[in-house]
Protein backbone atom coordinates (compact mmCIF):
# COMPACT_ATOMS: atom_id res chain seq x y z
CA UNK A 1 0.00 0.00 0.00
CA UNK A 2 1.39 3.45 -0.90
CA UNK A 3 2.18 6.03 1.75
CA UNK A 4 -0.63 8.25 0.41
CA UNK A 5 -3.18 5.42 0.60
CA UNK A 6 -2.02 4.45 4.11
CA UNK A 7 -2.37 8.07 5.25
CA UNK A 8 -5.82 8.36 3.68
CA UNK A 9 -6.94 5.14 5.36
CA UNK A 10 -5.64 6.26 8.76
CA UNK A 11 -7.45 9.59 8.44
CA UNK A 12 -10.65 7.78 7.52
CA UNK A 13 -10.36 5.45 10.52
CA UNK A 14 -9.57 8.37 12.83
CA UNK A 15 -12.54 10.33 11.48
CA UNK A 16 -14.87 7.38 11.97
CA UNK A 17 -13.70 6.94 15.57
CA UNK A 18 -14.18 10.66 16.21
CA UNK A 19 -17.71 10.45 14.83
CA UNK A 20 -18.47 7.57 17.18
CA UNK A 21 -17.06 9.35 20.23
CA UNK A 22 -18.47 12.81 19.63
CA UNK A 23 -22.12 13.25 20.63
CA UNK A 24 -24.40 13.85 17.68
CA UNK A 25 -25.17 17.41 16.59
CA UNK A 26 -28.64 17.33 14.98
CA UNK A 27 -28.13 19.93 12.25
CA UNK A 28 -31.84 20.23 11.54
CA UNK A 29 -32.41 21.53 15.04
CA UNK A 30 -29.62 24.10 15.01
CA UNK A 31 -31.16 27.52 14.52
CA UNK A 32 -29.45 30.44 12.73
CA UNK A 33 -30.74 32.70 15.48
CA UNK A 34 -28.67 30.90 18.11
CA UNK A 35 -26.33 33.52 19.52
CA UNK A 36 -22.71 32.93 20.39
CA UNK A 37 -20.69 35.96 21.42
CA UNK A 38 -17.45 36.61 19.58
CA UNK A 39 -15.74 37.00 22.92
CA UNK A 40 -16.48 36.75 26.61
CA UNK A 41 -14.65 37.70 29.79
CA UNK A 42 -11.99 35.11 30.49
CA UNK A 43 -10.40 34.10 33.74
CA UNK A 44 -6.60 33.88 34.00
CA UNK A 45 -6.69 30.16 33.26
CA UNK A 46 -8.70 30.62 30.07
CA UNK A 47 -6.54 33.58 29.04
CA UNK A 48 -3.59 31.22 28.51
CA UNK A 49 -5.45 29.83 25.50
CA UNK A 50 -4.10 32.84 23.60
CA UNK A 51 -0.82 30.94 23.41
CA UNK A 52 -1.01 29.07 20.05
CA UNK A 53 0.78 26.10 21.58
CA UNK A 54 -2.36 25.29 23.55
CA UNK A 55 -4.31 24.79 20.30
CA UNK A 56 -1.42 22.71 18.98
CA UNK A 57 -1.70 20.47 22.04
CA UNK A 58 -5.41 19.93 21.35
CA UNK A 59 -4.99 19.34 17.62
CA UNK A 60 -1.86 17.26 18.19
CA UNK A 61 -4.05 14.72 19.99
CA UNK A 62 -6.84 14.85 17.37
CA UNK A 63 -9.26 16.39 19.89
CA UNK A 64 -9.88 19.61 17.98
CA UNK A 65 -13.32 18.51 16.75
CA UNK A 66 -14.57 18.65 20.33
CA UNK A 67 -13.83 22.37 20.39
CA UNK A 68 -14.98 23.11 16.85
CA UNK A 69 -18.30 21.23 17.02
CA UNK A 70 -19.28 22.18 20.57
CA UNK A 71 -20.87 25.60 19.80
CA UNK A 72 -23.25 24.08 17.24
CA UNK A 73 -24.14 21.37 19.71
CA UNK A 74 -24.96 23.93 22.39
CA UNK A 75 -27.28 25.68 19.95
CA UNK A 76 -29.46 22.56 19.72
CA UNK A 77 -30.51 22.90 23.38
CA UNK A 78 -33.94 24.46 23.86
CA UNK A 79 -34.18 24.35 27.65
CA UNK A 80 -31.86 24.43 30.64
CA UNK A 81 -32.53 20.72 31.19
CA UNK A 82 -31.52 19.92 27.61
CA UNK A 83 -28.39 21.99 28.10
CA UNK A 84 -27.50 19.99 31.22
CA UNK A 85 -27.89 16.70 29.38
CA UNK A 86 -25.86 18.02 26.47
CA UNK A 87 -22.85 19.13 28.51
CA UNK A 88 -22.99 15.86 30.46
CA UNK A 89 -22.74 13.86 27.23
CA UNK A 90 -20.03 16.01 25.67
CA UNK A 91 -17.98 16.09 28.87
CA UNK A 92 -18.22 12.33 29.29
CA UNK A 93 -17.30 11.81 25.63
CA UNK A 94 -14.24 14.01 26.04
CA UNK A 95 -13.13 12.08 29.14
CA UNK A 96 -13.40 8.70 27.45
CA UNK A 97 -11.76 9.99 24.27
CA UNK A 98 -8.76 11.06 26.38
CA UNK A 99 -8.75 7.74 28.26
CA UNK A 100 -9.02 5.73 25.03
CA UNK A 101 -6.20 7.74 23.50
CA UNK A 102 -3.96 7.28 26.54
CA UNK A 103 -4.56 3.53 26.42
CA UNK A 104 -3.98 3.16 22.68
CA UNK A 105 -7.58 2.64 21.57
CA UNK A 106 -8.00 5.98 19.76
CA UNK A 107 -5.39 6.76 17.10
CA UNK A 108 -4.74 10.24 15.81
CA UNK A 109 -2.42 13.16 16.25
CA UNK A 110 1.33 13.26 16.63
CA UNK A 111 1.62 13.73 20.39
CA UNK A 112 2.41 10.76 22.66
CA UNK A 113 -0.69 8.81 23.64
CA UNK A 114 -0.02 9.17 27.38
CA UNK A 115 0.10 12.98 27.27
CA UNK A 116 -2.35 14.54 29.75
CA UNK A 117 -2.07 18.07 28.35
CA UNK A 118 -4.51 17.71 25.43
CA UNK A 119 -7.40 16.88 27.76
CA UNK A 120 -6.63 19.91 29.90
CA UNK A 121 -6.44 22.42 27.04
CA UNK A 122 -9.39 20.93 25.15
CA UNK A 123 -11.59 21.08 28.23
CA UNK A 124 -10.54 24.66 28.92
CA UNK A 125 -11.29 25.76 25.34
CA UNK A 126 -14.75 24.18 25.62
CA UNK A 127 -15.48 26.11 28.82
CA UNK A 128 -14.88 29.30 26.85
CA UNK A 129 -17.56 28.14 24.40
CA UNK A 130 -19.96 27.65 27.29
CA UNK A 131 -19.20 31.17 28.52
CA UNK A 132 -19.81 32.66 25.05
CA UNK A 133 -23.09 30.88 24.45
CA UNK A 134 -26.16 33.14 24.64
CA UNK A 135 -29.28 30.96 24.75
CA UNK A 136 -32.83 32.31 24.60
CA UNK A 137 -33.73 30.79 27.98
CA UNK A 138 -32.55 31.41 31.55
CA UNK A 139 -29.36 29.55 32.36
CA UNK A 140 -27.19 29.03 35.43
CA UNK A 141 -23.90 29.23 33.55
CA UNK A 142 -21.73 28.43 36.57
CA UNK A 143 -23.73 25.29 37.32
CA UNK A 144 -23.60 24.25 33.65
CA UNK A 145 -19.84 24.68 33.55
CA UNK A 146 -19.49 22.63 36.75
CA UNK A 147 -21.49 19.80 35.17
CA UNK A 148 -19.26 19.86 32.11
CA UNK A 149 -16.12 19.98 34.24
CA UNK A 150 -17.25 17.04 36.37
CA UNK A 151 -18.15 14.91 33.36
CA UNK A 152 -14.92 15.69 31.50
CA UNK A 153 -12.86 14.81 34.58
CA UNK A 154 -14.28 11.32 35.07
CA UNK A 155 -16.80 12.12 37.81
CA UNK A 156 -19.81 11.03 35.73
CA UNK A 157 -20.62 7.66 34.17
CA UNK A 158 -17.31 6.18 35.33
CA UNK A 159 -18.43 3.49 37.76
CA UNK A 160 -16.63 0.27 38.58
CA UNK A 161 -17.66 -2.56 36.29
CA UNK A 162 -16.17 -5.40 38.29
CA UNK A 163 -17.32 -8.97 38.63
CA UNK A 164 -17.80 -10.42 42.12
CA UNK A 165 -14.49 -10.90 43.89
CA UNK A 166 -12.62 -8.22 41.89
CA UNK A 167 -11.16 -5.49 44.13
CA UNK A 168 -11.78 -1.81 43.36
CA UNK A 169 -9.12 0.91 43.51
CA UNK A 170 -10.07 4.58 43.14
CA UNK A 171 -7.32 7.04 42.23
CA UNK A 172 -7.28 10.79 41.58
CA UNK A 173 -4.73 12.85 39.63
CA UNK A 174 -4.37 16.56 38.87
CA UNK A 175 -4.28 18.99 35.94
CA UNK A 176 -1.00 20.60 34.88
CA UNK A 177 -0.07 23.66 36.95
CA UNK A 178 2.61 26.36 37.11
CA UNK A 179 1.67 27.28 33.55
CA UNK A 180 2.66 30.95 33.71
CA UNK A 181 6.26 29.86 33.97
CA UNK A 182 5.99 27.11 31.32
CA UNK A 183 2.81 26.61 29.29
CA UNK A 184 4.00 23.20 28.05
CA UNK A 185 4.00 21.66 31.53
CA UNK A 186 2.27 18.34 32.06
CA UNK A 187 1.31 16.54 35.26
CA UNK A 188 2.33 12.88 35.58
CA UNK A 189 -0.49 12.25 38.04
CA UNK A 190 -3.00 13.24 35.35
CA UNK A 191 -1.22 11.11 32.79
CA UNK A 192 -1.31 8.15 35.17
CA UNK A 193 -5.03 8.66 35.78
CA UNK A 194 -5.79 8.55 32.06
CA UNK A 195 -3.66 5.47 31.49
CA UNK A 196 -5.09 3.57 34.47
CA UNK A 197 -8.83 4.29 34.26
CA UNK A 198 -10.70 1.02 33.77
CA UNK A 199 -7.55 -1.13 33.89
CA UNK A 200 -7.66 -4.59 35.44
CA UNK A 201 -4.54 -5.58 37.39
CA UNK A 202 -3.32 -8.38 39.64
CA UNK A 203 -2.36 -7.33 43.16
CA UNK A 204 0.52 -8.70 45.20
CA UNK A 205 -1.79 -11.08 47.06
CA UNK A 206 -2.93 -12.59 43.76
CA UNK A 207 -6.35 -10.96 43.75
CA UNK A 208 -7.71 -9.10 40.74
CA UNK A 209 -8.57 -5.40 40.87
CA UNK A 210 -10.13 -2.72 38.70
CA UNK A 211 -8.91 0.87 38.78
CA UNK A 212 -11.14 3.91 38.25
CA UNK A 213 -9.77 7.43 38.17
CA UNK A 214 -10.57 11.13 38.04
CA UNK A 215 -8.44 14.20 37.21
CA UNK A 216 -9.00 17.17 39.52
CA UNK A 217 -8.47 20.89 38.87
CA UNK A 218 -5.72 22.97 40.46
CA UNK A 219 -8.21 25.58 41.67
CA UNK A 220 -9.11 26.51 45.22
CA UNK A 221 -12.66 27.52 44.25
CA UNK A 222 -13.50 24.03 42.97
CA UNK A 223 -12.26 22.53 46.23
CA UNK A 224 -14.34 25.07 48.17
CA UNK A 225 -17.40 23.94 46.17
CA UNK A 226 -16.89 20.28 46.98
CA UNK A 227 -15.35 18.65 43.92
CA UNK A 228 -13.28 16.27 46.06
CA UNK A 229 -16.32 15.19 48.02
CA UNK A 230 -18.33 14.76 44.79
CA UNK A 231 -15.57 12.59 43.37
CA UNK A 232 -14.90 10.42 46.42
CA UNK A 233 -18.30 10.34 48.13
CA UNK A 234 -19.87 7.71 45.82
CA UNK A 235 -16.72 5.56 46.13
CA UNK A 236 -16.89 5.57 49.93
CA UNK A 237 -20.61 4.98 50.42
CA UNK A 238 -21.68 1.31 50.62
CA UNK A 239 -22.86 -0.19 47.36
CA UNK A 240 -21.70 -1.25 43.89
CA UNK A 241 -19.79 2.00 43.33
CA UNK A 242 -17.70 1.67 46.50
CA UNK A 243 -13.93 1.22 46.48
CA UNK A 244 -11.68 -1.13 48.44
CA UNK A 245 -8.79 1.36 48.45
CA UNK A 246 -8.47 5.06 47.63
CA UNK A 247 -5.40 7.12 46.96
CA UNK A 248 -4.88 10.63 45.73
CA UNK A 249 -1.85 11.27 43.53
CA UNK A 250 -0.04 14.49 42.66
CA UNK A 251 3.32 15.68 41.38
CA UNK A 252 5.77 16.21 44.22
CA UNK A 253 9.54 16.17 44.52
CA UNK A 254 12.41 15.75 42.03
CA UNK A 255 13.66 12.22 41.50
CA UNK A 256 11.52 10.23 43.95
CA UNK A 257 8.07 9.07 44.99
CA UNK A 258 6.80 9.79 48.50
CA UNK A 259 3.91 8.26 50.39
CA UNK A 260 2.65 10.92 52.78
CA UNK A 261 2.17 9.69 56.33
CA UNK A 262 0.13 12.75 57.34
CA UNK A 263 -2.38 15.07 55.68
CA UNK A 264 -2.91 18.41 57.40
CA UNK A 265 -6.14 20.34 57.75
CA UNK A 266 -4.71 23.76 56.87
CA UNK A 267 -3.98 25.80 53.77
CA UNK A 268 -0.65 27.56 54.03
CA UNK A 269 0.79 27.80 50.51
CA UNK A 270 0.62 31.55 49.83
CA UNK A 271 2.14 33.31 47.93
CA UNK A 272 1.90 30.36 45.50
CA UNK A 273 -1.31 30.75 43.41
CA UNK A 274 -3.59 28.19 41.80
CA UNK A 275 -4.23 27.96 38.05
CA UNK A 276 -6.56 30.96 38.10
CA UNK A 277 -4.10 33.12 40.05
CA UNK A 278 -6.13 32.77 43.26
CA UNK A 279 -4.45 32.45 46.64
CA UNK A 280 -5.52 30.25 49.51
CA UNK A 281 -5.48 33.00 52.14
CA UNK A 282 -3.12 30.99 54.34
CA UNK A 283 0.62 31.31 54.88
CA UNK A 284 3.27 29.37 56.78
CA UNK A 285 2.88 31.72 59.75
CA UNK A 286 -0.89 32.16 59.44
CA UNK A 287 -2.56 28.95 58.18
CA UNK A 288 -6.28 28.90 57.44
CA UNK A 289 -8.98 26.24 57.21
CA UNK A 290 -10.54 25.76 53.79
CA UNK A 291 -14.17 26.86 53.31
CA UNK A 292 -16.73 24.07 53.41
CA UNK A 293 -14.44 21.59 55.11
CA UNK A 294 -16.30 19.26 57.45
CA UNK A 295 -15.19 18.50 61.01
CA UNK A 296 -12.05 16.46 61.45
CA UNK A 297 -8.68 16.10 63.17
CA UNK A 298 -5.84 18.52 62.54
CA UNK A 299 -3.82 15.68 60.99
CA UNK A 300 -5.04 12.44 59.39
CA UNK A 301 -2.62 9.50 59.01
CA UNK A 302 -2.43 7.32 55.93
CA UNK A 303 -3.86 3.82 56.15
CA UNK A 304 -2.33 2.63 52.88
CA UNK A 305 -0.11 -0.49 53.05
CA UNK A 306 3.02 1.66 53.10
CA UNK A 307 5.47 -1.17 53.91
CA UNK A 308 4.50 -3.01 50.75
CA UNK A 309 4.30 0.13 48.63
CA UNK A 310 7.72 1.43 49.66
CA UNK A 311 9.25 -1.91 48.68
CA UNK A 312 8.97 -0.66 45.08
CA UNK A 313 12.25 1.15 44.37
CA UNK A 314 12.75 1.17 40.58
CA UNK A 315 13.31 3.26 38.60
CA UNK A 316 12.61 5.86 41.31
CA UNK A 317 12.95 5.33 45.07
CA UNK A 318 9.69 5.32 47.05
CA UNK A 319 9.93 6.82 50.55
CA UNK A 320 7.54 7.23 53.46
CA UNK A 321 7.45 10.91 54.39
CA UNK A 322 6.57 11.60 58.03
CA UNK A 323 7.29 15.35 57.96
CA UNK A 324 4.69 17.89 59.08
CA UNK A 325 4.59 21.51 60.11
CA UNK A 326 2.56 22.31 63.22
CA UNK A 327 1.90 24.96 65.81
CA UNK A 328 2.42 23.01 69.05
CA UNK A 329 -0.20 23.15 71.78
CA UNK A 330 0.17 26.39 73.73
CA UNK A 331 2.57 27.88 71.15
CA UNK A 332 2.09 30.52 68.44
CA UNK A 333 4.95 29.83 66.02
CA UNK A 334 5.16 27.01 63.44
CA UNK A 335 7.58 24.15 63.99
CA UNK A 336 8.81 21.69 61.34
CA UNK A 337 8.84 18.10 62.57
CA UNK A 338 10.40 15.02 60.98
CA UNK A 339 8.41 12.48 63.00
CA UNK A 340 4.79 13.60 62.74
CA UNK A 341 2.56 15.87 64.83
CA UNK A 342 2.46 16.21 68.60
CA UNK A 343 -0.77 15.97 70.67
CA UNK A 344 -2.96 19.05 70.61
CA UNK A 345 -1.05 20.84 67.86
CA UNK A 346 -2.59 22.86 65.04
CA UNK A 347 -1.82 21.88 61.45
CA UNK A 348 0.21 24.18 59.23
CA UNK A 349 1.22 21.65 56.55
CA UNK A 350 1.09 17.93 55.98
CA UNK A 351 3.81 15.95 54.29
CA UNK A 352 2.58 17.34 50.98
CA UNK A 353 2.78 20.94 52.18
CA UNK A 354 -0.13 23.35 52.52
CA UNK A 355 -1.28 23.35 48.90
CA UNK A 356 -3.99 21.42 47.05
CA UNK A 357 -2.10 18.11 46.97
CA UNK A 358 -2.22 18.09 50.75
CA UNK A 359 -5.82 19.27 50.75
CA UNK A 360 -7.04 16.56 48.37
CA UNK A 361 -5.49 13.99 50.69
CA UNK A 362 -7.09 15.57 53.75
CA UNK A 363 -10.55 16.02 52.21
CA UNK A 364 -10.74 12.52 50.74
CA UNK A 365 -9.50 10.84 53.89
CA UNK A 366 -11.63 12.96 56.21
CA UNK A 367 -14.59 11.71 54.18
CA UNK A 368 -13.20 8.17 54.30
CA UNK A 369 -13.10 8.29 58.11
CA UNK A 370 -16.71 9.46 58.11
CA UNK A 371 -18.10 6.92 55.62
CA UNK A 372 -15.71 3.94 55.48
CA UNK A 373 -13.12 4.15 58.26
CA UNK A 374 -11.74 0.64 57.65
CA UNK A 375 -10.87 1.44 54.05
CA UNK A 376 -7.16 1.99 53.18
CA UNK A 377 -6.49 5.52 51.98
CA UNK A 378 -3.70 8.05 51.60
CA UNK A 379 -1.63 10.13 49.20
CA UNK A 380 1.19 9.43 46.75
CA UNK A 381 3.52 12.08 45.34
CA UNK A 382 5.18 11.33 42.01
CA UNK A 383 8.55 12.66 40.89
CA UNK A 384 8.59 15.97 39.02
CA UNK A 385 8.18 15.33 35.30
CA UNK A 386 11.21 16.68 33.45
CA UNK A 387 12.59 16.45 29.94
CA UNK A 388 10.82 19.13 27.89
CA UNK A 389 12.97 20.29 24.96
CA UNK A 390 14.87 23.56 25.35
CA UNK A 391 13.18 25.04 22.28
CA UNK A 392 9.85 26.51 23.42
CA UNK A 393 8.13 25.62 20.14
CA UNK A 394 8.75 21.90 20.64
CA UNK A 395 5.88 20.37 22.60
CA UNK A 396 7.45 17.02 23.36
CA UNK A 397 10.68 15.11 23.15
CA UNK A 398 12.22 11.68 23.86
CA UNK A 399 13.33 12.47 27.43
CA UNK A 400 9.94 13.93 28.34
CA UNK A 401 8.07 10.94 26.94
CA UNK A 402 10.44 8.43 28.56
CA UNK A 403 10.12 10.07 31.99
CA UNK A 404 6.33 10.30 31.75
CA UNK A 405 6.07 6.62 30.83
CA UNK A 406 8.45 5.60 33.63
CA UNK A 407 6.50 7.49 36.28
CA UNK A 408 3.15 6.02 35.23
CA UNK A 409 4.61 2.51 35.09
CA UNK A 410 5.87 2.89 38.65
CA UNK A 411 2.53 4.26 39.87
CA UNK A 412 1.03 1.05 38.53
CA UNK A 413 3.71 -1.06 40.26
CA UNK A 414 3.04 0.73 43.56
CA UNK A 415 -0.68 0.03 43.24
CA UNK A 416 -0.02 -3.60 42.36
CA UNK A 417 2.03 -3.99 45.53
CA UNK A 418 -1.01 -3.38 47.73
CA UNK A 419 -2.30 -6.28 49.82
CA UNK A 420 -5.97 -5.78 50.72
Amino acid sequence: MSRTRRTTRLLAVTGALAALLLPAVPAAQAQPACRTADSAPTDPEQARLADPRTTALTDGAALGDFVRRFPAALCTARTATEAEHLVDSWGTALWFAAVDRAQGRRPGGDLPAADDRPLYWTRLAMTVRIDRWQPDFPLDRDALRQRFEDASRGLADNDFRTAPGVRRLFVSGFDPFGLDGEARRANPSGSAALQLDGRRITLADGSRAEIRTVVLPVRYADFDHGIVERAFGPRLAPGPRSADLITTVSQGYPGLFTLEQWAGRARSADPYPDNTGALSGGTYNHPVTAPGLGPGAEFIPTTLPTDAMTAVQQPYPVLLNRQVTEIPAGATEPVDREDGPTPGSRAVAGGGGGYLSNEVAYRSNRLRLELAPALPGGHLHTPVLTGLPDRPDQLTGPDFEHNEAAITAEVLDILRSARL
